[in-house]
């Protein structure tokens, strides 16, 4: 391992987040905010972060600032997964040093800022807040940065990371591999620089123009940018306690869900399609063609499209809405929220029936497209694991007979089907163990003796956490949050945010002492 070389870019991505948080001061102002006088706590806590986040980038930058070598595989990989955990470290400090509280009399503690802090750079959107609405809580310059993390973490630190540094080179390739998710993921030009560029370019559109529509159709300026990053990010911290509800507007809410199912779509494809309307001048047909002609983006449109027709059927039927487009509306919004691993609520689900919230936690381990914003397993992945599935029943009777797998004409390497194959079973592995353990640890008494409550509960908490999703079904409901759980469980599932957020190696391989050794 290439120590001096790890402290160099760990040190250049700890000043990034410092100067990140630079954008949330203004908010502190009345006259730039919501706030009604000046937030001193907030802004001087936010200033003391960026202090220390300066410094202790500095420092490492310094360390290793004579070192130029080449980033190989491993240096990629402790990168990518320390460079979430400093920034994680980094994005609590705003919390801590402005004093702000969980709830009226609560502080927030040390484990508490960071699992919020990791929630965001995550796009988890899981909190630990019980009171948004209260400057004297949470000043509203420390909630924007809250939500900024999202910006941040949503196409990816280390994607921006890359974007900014043009002396990478061919190591910028290798981080590139570590952070993008999906297991087909390729950069949409040749040059990786260019490609990350381009990927921030139109993230960075689309979050603007998003908050624009919402500004136009009747929020703060302040709500308009903090719920565009939620939904662009596929994060899902809002600025209220009733999340998108608040609003308790069907315009907002299907403005919102649009651009969240935009969100969980593979951003190459919006390249390919602007790339195709230039050279055609400006044909319609030719800018949705790779839209088009994609397995995984019809997939995952036709996977969301039943989902929505089953809850909307679902509400009818348990008589849970009265009308068609009250079911459609709420079972939309919350199908596209849940599939693209956002989170945003426009209502209490966990009160809707058993096989609907039975679909919501299927959707949960879905995900987005490869190569969006979006949590998750991913389409790509559910399509190649179906297809490996079929392959294996033919093969059963039918032992002789080869047939390669297959998306669409193009044939799938072994190397890649092997990792599908492994990814679903580490899932599953980790998903199993990880509920046994936080329902070993957490006490009956929070659940009132409630066992089977306390399973479900606690299953559910690993799901969304794993998968970036935020709220579950039960007492993590979307109007219920994690403050209860205890310090082990807090530390647990800030663990499997990460690992769900970088696709479980580039967290895993940091756990095996081998690893870290030179040979």
């Amino acid at each position: 391992m290439n120590w001096l070389l790890l402290c160099r870019l760990l040190g250049l991505v700890g000043m990034l987040v410092g100067a990140s948080m630079v954008f949330s001061l203004p908010w502190a102002f009345p006259v730039f905010g919501e706030a009604v006088e000046f937030e001193s706590a907030g802004f001087w806590g936010i200033c003391g972060a960026i202090a220390c986040s300066l410094v202790s980038g500095s420092l490492l930058y310094l360390a290793g600032r004579k070192e130029h070598g080449t980033i190989l595989r491993k240096e990629a990989l402790a990168v990518v997964g320390l460079s979430w955990i400093y920034s994680g470290v980094l994005g609590c400090l705003p919390f801590l040093f402005s004093g702000s509280m969980v709830s009226p009399d609560v502080p927030m503690t040390v484990p508490d800022a960071l699992f919020e802090s990791i929630s965001g750079f995550t796009t988890t959107g899981a909190s630990v807040l019980r009171e948004l609405e209260d400057p004297k809580l949470i000043p509203r310059c420390v909630l924007f940065w809250r939500s900024f993390t999202h910006c941040l973490g949503g196409m990816g630190i280390i994607v921006l990371f890359v974007a900014i540094l043009s002396h990478l080179g061919a190591g910028g390739k290798a981080l590139m591999r570590r952070e993008v998710p999906g297991p087909t993921s390729e950069a949409v030009r040749p040059r990786v620089r260019e490609s990350a560029i381009v990927m921030w370019t139109i993230y960075v559109a689309f979050t603007l123009v998003l908050a624009l529509i919402l500004w136009l159709e009747g929020m703060s300026v302040f709500d308009a940018f903090c719920h565009s990053f939620g939904s662009m990010a596929t994060g899902g911290f809002s600025t209220h306690n009733a999340s998108v509800g608040y609003f308790n507007s069907s315009l907002i809410e299907f403005t919102i869900a649009v651009f969240m199912v935009a969100a969980g779509t593979n951003f190459s494809l919006y390249f390919l399609s602007l790339k195709n309307m230039r050279s055609h001048d400006f044909s319609w047909k030719s800018m949705v063609a790779p839209l088009r002609n994609d397995i995984e983006f019809r997939t995952y449109l036709l996977i969301l499209s039943g989902a929505i027709i089953f809850l909307t059927y679902n509400l009818i039927n348990n008589h849970i809405y009265d009308t068609l487009p009250d079911a459609l509306r709420y079972a939309g919004f919350q199908a596209v929220s849940i599939m693209t691993t956002t989170g945003y609520g426009t209502g209490d689900f966990d009160t809707w029936n058993e096989s609907s919230k039975m679909l919501l936690l299927l959707l949960m381990f879905v995900g987005g497209c490869a190569g969006s914003t979006a949590g998750g397993i991913k389409v790509i992945r559910v399509v190649l694991f179906a297809k490996i599935i079929w392959l294996e029943i033919e093969k059963s009777f039918r032992p002789n007979v080869v047939r390669p797998l297959r998306i669409g004409t193009t044939n799938i390497e072994q190397g890649i089907r092997n990792d599908v194959t492994v990814y679903f079973s580490l899932v599953l592995v980790i998903f199993i163990f990880s509920s046994l353990l936080l329902t070993a640890i957490e006490p009956n008494t929070e659940w009132q003796t409630n066992k089977p409550e306390k399973l479900i509960d606690c299953t559910s908490a690993v799901v969304a956490t794993l998968n970036n999703i935020g709220p579950g079904v039960g007492e993590l409901g979307p109007t219920e949050n994690y403050a209860d759980f205890t310090l082990t469980g807090k530390v647990i599932l800030t663990i499997l945010m990460l690992l769900g957020r970088l696709e479980l190696f580039a967290i895993l391989v940091l756990f095996v002492p081998s690893f870290w050794k030179n040979y």
